[in-house]
């Protein structure tokens, strides 16, 4: 008799309900591949699952591909104002504060992730010095995740250099945030050639999570009103306030 045993039942494989709605979020893709728009890109081939997910999800979404902009070197606000003649960051920036889920996604040169997205988190990191209104990092209350494509080994190197960046920011990144696919060692297919990566189980699952558990990081922010404002207030810091540091003379 044949066994059963190791079969889903029917209830198993159906379709559960999402617990919440998010129709109310935004997302920001940032594609920091190497070439402009209108030439096909590896990494926007697997931004298009987790994108279709949040899609599906009513998630206001938008892809961008940073490399079709003239964003200046540099880590202030605005390149214009230290020598540089054009700078699109500030326009870049509005969107990014816009997005309640960040998602930087590269390919991988050099066991490295793009000079394109490097770039992309030093002028967030210009961003850094600025405030909430209740004196936290400007980018706490938001998520952030990240996509890696490439030929050789280097997803986790990536994501451990991204949401570091990220988080030190004020990001918040939710568990397996991070997904992606890479080729044989050595020229060869990358992400979507010939249909490369796409029945792979291990990265279709992790980009399928990554992007729910982003929605749901979201979701349980917006609704707490974001990261509680103690404890973490630079200007309360600054105003001599020790939140119960051991050395309250510490100055």
């Amino acid at each position: 008799m044949a066994s059963h045993q190791n079969k889903p039942s029917a209830s198993s494989t159906r379709e559960p309900a999402p617990p919440a709605r998010y129709d109310d979020l935004r997302a920001l893709f940032l594609n920091c591949t190497l070439k402009r728009s209108g030439e096909d890109s590896h990494t926007e081939r697997l931004i298009h699952v987790a994108a279709g997910i949040m899609r599906a999800n009513q998630v206001k979404l938008q892809v961008l591909r940073p490399v079709d902009l003239d964003l200046a070197p540099g880590v202030q606000p605005d390149m214009r104002k230290h020598g540089f003649e054009h700078d699109d960051w500030p326009a870049l920036c509005k969107q990014v504060m816009d997005a309640d889920i960040l998602v930087l996604c590269t390919p991988i040169w050099l066991g490295e992730e793009s000079s394109v997205c490097r770039r992309v988190i030093e002028r967030l990191y210009a961003e850094s010095g600025k405030l909430n209104d209740r004196g936290q990092s400007i980018y706490y209350g938001r998520v952030g995740g990240c996509l890696i494509t490439g030929n050789e080994d280097g997803i986790k190197h990536c994501a451990m250099t991204l949401h570091y960046a990220l988080q030190h920011l004020g990001y918040t990144i939710p568990p397996q945030a991070d997904a992606g696919w890479i080729g044989e060692a050595g020229p060869g297919a990358s992400y979507g050639d010939d249909g490369a990566g796409y029945d792979n189980d291990f990265t279709q699952r992790n980009t399928t999570f990554m992007a729910w558990n982003l929605m749901h990081m979201a979701r349980m922010l917006k609704d707490a009103g974001g990261i509680p404002a103690h404890g973490n207030q630079r200007d309360r810091w600054d105003d001599g306030c020790r939140f119960d540091h051991p050395n309250p003379e510490y100055r």
